[in-house]
């Protein structure tokens, strides 16, 4: 399995049963994550270089020369004074006026020299590219350590490290700045590893070192080593980081805090570890059990917003106030309510009063008074009276609590529809159209009321033959419920996919949705007359259907309407109380559960996830990532690395490029593990089960680890130099001179001349 076939599985072998669902999980343990590697001022050392003024030509200046950290002390010291990372800060202040330079970690002390830094070595190489930082550091180095030559120069011999089959031009400009700018007396070179091997008592074995920027495998023979027989891989801790965080940012790619690469480094030495059976473990990380321990939760800082909880007083006069604020809001409609009804009495006895005046006065008085009161006529004037009654019967009623039906409701009648309009006068005509407009409105009210009885009355019947046809031919039944379900999940499916289609505009969906609103600009008028449109869009029904066309690809209007989700639990409810075969587990809302989802076991772990939680919007679940990024060194395809793994390296040495058995067997007695890389829990025994499975059965193995596999290679350069063979191996500035700044004192712990 893989993660790119991330999926929602069915109930299976990532389900959980009903005990362990039921059961609330403790809440996850969290890692913070450092912002910056700040570490505060670091005050010089000078009583090294006091000490070293009684053996000037013997006490040597030792730097291992890292790509991720540089390393440096006296060759005297038991461990380096200053670790450092190779870098540099350099801006202008302008309230100071000056230029103002931070090497190695001070260049992290605040966001203006973060923002500047630039690094010594070529990304993603040992090999130093930018010297204007490497001057930087070798300066901050010097003084750190208290050097206080004669004229300003360093006044004593100084050895480096240098990375496997160094190139000549670097090591010239190293050479250039050592004995040009500091007036070094003597300068040496060495590999980092070779020293680390020598410092753990190695003479005949494999060297095996994994550091910052790539990995080497190195033979060694009667303590001299075979570099034409070496094998490198380019890959390193700095290449883990990149992966981790190019994973990351595939994972959650809206992440909202800052992702930088010191906290990737970070990541990756406190939370991953080397897998020794990578498929197998794969293949069952993301399973339920256990998945709390497996998946480690890293918290970034976040804000959250806080909401003041109230006490159980302040909720009780909360509620209080409430009520009050109701009970006034009440009393208040109540009043309102009354008035409007005393109002209404007033204005009803009013008109009442003044139809009883117009009864004994002539026509033309009765005209007259009518029109002072905005009236039409007697008719108008007897339909206000009407309503005002029924008015006032609906809102005593209501106040009384009696709820009318139709039973109650008197019927309406129209007797003016049947007077024929010859014997009507304009007012009587008017009261006619008025009336006839009130027997349509009734007639389609009875007949709404009637096809809703209809309407039932099919429903009925409906589920009456259906109850029939369960009990009568169940197998037949059950049957099409469940085509019917998957019907359902199929249109359901449908319209997701193609609202989600709608959003690529590359897609079938998109493709239809435009040419259907290019077909209709091009059937669309040309041109418009001086005065006119010829638009005539709109006139025809069938026009309107556009829209939905554009909008849903040519669904109906009924699709439009249903309700899928509806229908479909309707029939898993029919089939959960039927179907012996349908279970809870079969429902779409169990298969969309997040604790069967892998893609949520991915992403948050075995843990309900809240988007409005800006505490969980801030956290990163590391769990594959864990055995993935460190497994790349064995397996390099994986990161898409075109070369070939540690092991296949390994084995190639011992078996294709020894043709002795006898050396093959030194060899094997003794390989060497060194380097920051090979840090990660299980790297050793991963190392030997793997490399034992590609030799003969009756070889002897003997794998070992370096002591301190990062500070290994200084103690051994130190040891080296204090001894005796550090004035024979060393260039002098005389023979700097006379031979150029490309010469090299070949040496066993040091690159040969290219």
């Amino acid at each position: 399995m893989t993660i790119s076939s991330v999926q929602t599985l069915l109930p299976g072998r990532y389900a959980i049963n009903a005990n362990e669902k039921r059961a609330e999980k403790p809440p996850p343990k969290t890692y913070s994550v450092q912002e910056f590697p700040f570490k505060g001022y670091q005050p010089p050392q000078p009583d090294g270089f006091e000490q070293s003024r009684a053996h000037p030509d013997t006490s040597a200046i030792v730097i291992d020369n890292g790509s991720h950290h540089v390393k440096a002390g006296w060759s005297f010291d038991k461990a380096p004074r200053f670790v450092q990372p190779p870098v540099m800060s350099r801006y202008r202040d302008r309230k100071l006026g000056r230029q103002c330079q931070f090497i190695g970690y001070d260049a992290y002390a605040d966001a203006t020299t973060r923002g500047q830094i630039r690094y010594g070595f070529d990304p993603g190489s040992s090999v130093v590219g930018n010297w204007d930082v490497m001057e930087g550091v070798l300066d901050y180095v010097f003084l750190k350590l208290g050097v206080d030559g004669a004229n300003g120069g360093v006044d004593r011999p100084i050895l480096m490290t240098e990375p496997v089959a160094n190139m000549a031009y670097p090591r010239k400009c190293m050479n250039e700045i050592l004995f040009e700018c500091y007036g070094a007396p003597s300068v040496a070179y060495g590999i980092d590893s070779l020293f680390a091997y020598r410092y753990n008592k190695g003479t005949d074995g494999l060297i095996v070192s994994s550091s910052h920027t790539s990995t080497h495998v190195i033979p060694v023979l009667n303590s001299k080593p075979l570099l034409s027989n070496c094998s490198r891989l380019n890959w390193g801790g700095l290449n883990n980081a990149e992966y981790l965080m190019k994973l990351l940012k595939l994972k959650y790619p809206t992440f909202p805090a800052r992702l930088t690469d010191y906290q990737m480094e970070q990541l990756v030495h406190q939370h991953c570890y080397i897998s020794q059976d990578y498929d197998r473990e794969l293949s069952g990380y993301l399973d339920w059990t256990g998945l709390e321990d497996r998946d480690h939760v890293i918290q970034y800082p976040y804000t959250e917003h806080i909401v003041q909880e109230k006490t159980e007083e302040e909720l009780a006069r909360i509620a209080e106030r409430k009520k009050e604020s109701g009970r006034r809001l009440q009393e208040q409609a109540a009043k309102m309510r009354l008035e409007k009804l005393v109002k209404k009495e007033q204005e009803l006895e009013y008109w009442k009063d003044l139809q009883n005046r117009l009864a004994s006065e002539t026509k033309k008085e009765i005209r007259r008074v009518l029109e002072s009161e905005d009236l039409k006529d007697e008719v108008h004037l007897e339909r206000m009276i009407r309503d005002l009654e029924k008015s006032i019967k609906r809102s005593r009623n209501k106040d009384l609590g009696i709820e009318e039906n139709d039973e109650q409701q008197e019927e309406m009648t129209f007797p003016m529809l049947d007077i024929p309009d010859e014997e009507l006068d304009e007012a009587g005509l008017k009261e006619k159209r008025h009336q006839r407009l009130m027997k349509s409105n009734v007639e389609a009210r009875a007949r709404a009321k009637a096809e809703k009885e209809r309407e039932k009355a099919r429903v009925e019947e409906e589920e009456r033959l259906d109850r029939e046809k369960r009990e009568n031919n169940f197998e037949e039944w059950i049957e099409e419920r469940r085509t019917n379900r998957q019907s359902l999940l199929q249109r359901i499916k449908d319209r997701d996919r193609f609202k989600a289609d709608l959003g690529n505009r590359k897609s079938l969906a998109s493709q239809m949705r435009m040419k259907t609103l290019a077909n209709l600009a091009s059937d669309g008028p040309k041109k418009r007359r001086r005065g006119g449109d010829d638009d005539d869009f709109g006139a025809n029904d069938e026009d309107w259907g556009v829209y939905r066309t554009v909008a849903k690809d040519e669904q109906s209007d009924e699709e439009e309407e249903e309700d899928l989700g509806g229908m479909l639990n309707g029939v898993e409810q029919e089939l959960l109380e039927y179907d012996p075969d349908f279970t809870e587990n079969h429902t779409l809302a169990a298969q969309s559960d997040w604790t069967k989802s892998l893609v949520h076991a991915f992403l948050r772990g075995p843990w309900p996830f809240d988007p409005e939680s800006q505490r969980e919007a801030h956290q990163i679940h590391l769990n594959v990532e864990r055995i993935r990024v460190p497994e790349v060194v064995f397996k390099p395809s994986i990161a898409g690395v075109d070369q070939a793994g540690l092991i296949e390296m390994a084995a190639d040495i011992i078996n294709q490029r020894f043709s002795s058995s006898q050396d093959r067997n030194r060899l094997l007695k003794d390989v060497f593990l060194t380097g920051g890389n090979t840090l990660f829990q299980g790297f050793e025994d991963r190392f030997r089960t793997e490399l034992r499975g590609v030799l003969p059965m009756d070889a002897d193995l003997i794998v070992r680890q370096a002591t301190d596999p990062v500070f290994d290679a200084w103690k051994g350069a130190a040891q080296w130099a204090s001894g005796g063979d550090l004035g024979r191996s060393s260039v002098t500035r005389q023979e700097y001179m006379e031979k150029g700044s490309e010469y090299i004192k070949e040496h066993d712990l040091g690159n040969v001349a290219w």
